[in-house]
């Protein structure tokens, strides 16, 4: 299981694959080109298509994501701070990290 990955913004999401999940491919190894994300912070349109339960768009899985939109989603949200991808997708980190923990500390 990988830890949940955080935005700078603050948006986070779950990004899993392996045996038991709707990745590509569906082993423990990997590199995959489709992952499953899972409970969004917050609805993003990217995800809209990929679903399982549309009328719940925060309490769902959202199944067989290309490792791509994953990377395009933690992107727009102004990077990675903190968490872990399965191998397959890039997990672009956030510039000026320092100032998102100090943030973080004073709330």
């Amino acid at each position: 299981m990988y830890k949940r990955v955080y935005c700078r913004d603050g948006y986070n999401v779950s990004i899993q694959a392996g045996k038991g999940n709707y990745c590509y491919p569906r082993d423990d190894y990997g590199p995959y080109t489709e992952v499953e994300l899972g409970f969004p912070s917050c609805a993003d349109p990217m995800l809209d298509g990929y679903a399982e339960d549309k009328d719940d768009l925060l309490e769902t899985v959202y199944g067989y994501v290309p490792s791509t939109v994953a990377r395009d989603l933690i992107v727009k949200h102004g990077g990675a701070v903190s968490g872990e991808c399965p191998p397959g997708v890039v997990m672009l980190m956030a510039e000026g990290i320092e100032y998102f923990e100090e943030k973080k500390r004073k709330e």
